[in-house]
């Protein structure tokens, strides 16, 4: 057995230990070995990295944005110039496919940055004016100081993007939470921003469920911001009200996909396997509730089992596999459960079942039968399952796409635009697709309404969440 890799916590632009000495083992989805060790952070370490984001916020706040955007243009450069060791690492810390991983996610990434990096410098605000006689008024957007932010285990690279780009490019500093069963990535990022931005403004603080809870109730953070699950959000949400802390929450998804009867099939099942399986279906967004119209009901599933049969998991350098495994061995007992507690009218279609001895792979799986209050309807599985339901109308299909606690994402498929435009209305999400799922842009918001969470990721509006507004009046008297 190869030697552990140590990883460490990186505050006031040094790495460093828990100051207690505690660990927690770093496992390797794609084997179930542990490959490394990570601090398992507590108070003192929170403090520490709180104080060190305290003492550089001030410095931080008062750089001009085209420091900044310098600063987040050099970051971004560095991510592309070490993309080979970003995604070695992120391949180990997740089991996601080398070849994809390279593809998919660096260069959205370092676009990500680099958005941010120009809206650091397009602040919008009010013009200045008299709305009082003998009065000027003007708006100041300012950034709101310390943040605690969480990310989640699913695209460890890309939600720390998300999280640390926009509050930097507003002014802010940064205390990070990795999961605790994907750390190394983010280490390996601090480890790049480190030599970029100036101590104390960029902090990373491995540890767990209690460390997060640490980071969110710490008094010195003006703002709290967590990607994960509804319960992790509501927690989140109950322990920052305690101070009034402002709160940032992408949580959970259940995007339905409504398919009409005029929908070429063939692309539609491919298009919509692809968004259901790709990383495993660990993804808010994943295209794994299908509405299909009952007209063309049979002939979808049938080619949606035969896709699905076809799609492989497998090995991280395996060039063939559209995905990898689970992340962790909670998250495969999950999934199997679902299948397993499944009611007697559903059909498994496709898969249902792990794949090989090794590791937490789960087969790409189809269920068909289902009827709205069904468990596998209502419940974010998160994992390589897609579930068909038959409608009959247009107000059926809306009436079951929003009948879930979820309202992150979901997509439309039909030739008729005035449909399209129905539903992208009626539908209650926060996104909604037109023949095709899954595609982001930095340009555009992503989040979500009802107990997806509130606030917005990328964009300009994702950008603004990370700061506030305050009015000053002068009296034109002297």
């Amino acid at each position: 057995m190869s030697e552990l890799r140590t990883l460490r916590n990186h505050i006031n632009g040094e790495f460093r230990d828990a100051a207690d000495g505690r660990t927690t083992d770093v496992v390797n989805p794609a084997t179930g070995e542990v490959y490394a060790t990570a601090p398992l952070s507590a108070a003192a370490d929170v403090d520490a990295a709180m104080a060190a984001a305290a003492a550089a916020f001030p410095a931080w706040r008062d750089t001009t944005p085209s420091e900044r955007q310098k600063a987040l243009l050099r970051i971004a450069d560095a991510f592309e110039a070490r993309a080979d060791e970003l995604v070695a690492v992120e391949s180990e810390n997740t089991g996601k496919p080398i070849g994809l991983t390279a593809s998919e996610e660096i260069p959205p990434m370092v676009d990500q940055i680099r958005f941010f990096a120009g809206a650091a410098r397009l602040l919008e605000g009010r013009s200045a004016g008299e709305y009082m006689e003998g009065m000027t008024s003007i708006v100041r957007r300012e950034p709101v100081g310390v943040c605690a932010q969480v990310a989640p285990w699913n695209y460890p690279m890309m939600m720390a993007v998300w999280k640390f780009a926009p509050a930097i490019a507003a002014g802010n500093t940064v205390v990070l939470k990795p999961s605790d069963t994907t750390p190394a990535s983010t280490v390996l990022i601090a480890e790049i921003i480190g030599g970029i931005l100036p101590k104390g403004v960029f902090n990373v603080v491995c540890g767990d469920r209690e460390t997060g809870r640490l980071m969110v109730e710490h008094p010195t953070p003006a703002m709290a911001s967590i990607t994960g699950s509804v319960r992790a959000g509501i927690q989140v949400a109950g322990s920052a009200a305690k101070d009034v802390k402002r709160v940032h929450l992408e949580l959970g998804g259940k995007a339905p996909v409504v398919v009409f009867q005029d929908t070429d099939i063939a692309k539609a099942v491919e298009d919509i396997a692809v968004a259901g399986y790709f990383n495993a279906g660990q993804d808010c967004t994943a295209a794994t509730r299908v509405l299909v119209h009952e007209s063309i009901h049979d002939e979808f599933v049938a080619q949606l089992a035969k896709t699905a049969a076809a799609t492989k998991t497998g090995a991280a350098d395996d060039e063939d596999v559209l995905y990898g495994p689970l992340n962790n061995a909670n998250q495969l007992a999950q999934v199997t459960g679902f299948i397993e507690r499944l009611p007697a009218h559903a059909k498994v279609e496709a898969g249902g079942h792990r794949v090989g001895e090794k590791g937490y792979f789960y087969a790409p799986t189809v269920v068909s039968g289902l009827r709205q209050d069904d468990e596998i309807i209502q419940n974010e599985v998160f994992g390589p399952v897609i579930t068909v339901q038959s409608f009959s109308d247009e107000d059926q299909a809306v009436e079951w796409a929003n009948g879930v606690e979820y309202a992150l994402a979901s997509s439309v498929w039909t030739k008729d635009h005035a449909r399209a435009m129905r539903m992208s209305k009626r539908l209650d999400f926060g996104c909604v697709w037109i023949n095709t799922h899954i595609p982001l842009v930095a340009e555009m918001p992503h989040g979500g309404f009802k107990k997806s969470g509130y606030g917005k990721d990328l964009s300009a509006y994702g950008f603004e969440d990370y700061t506030r507004i305050k009015h000053v009046m002068t009296s034109l008297d002297g």
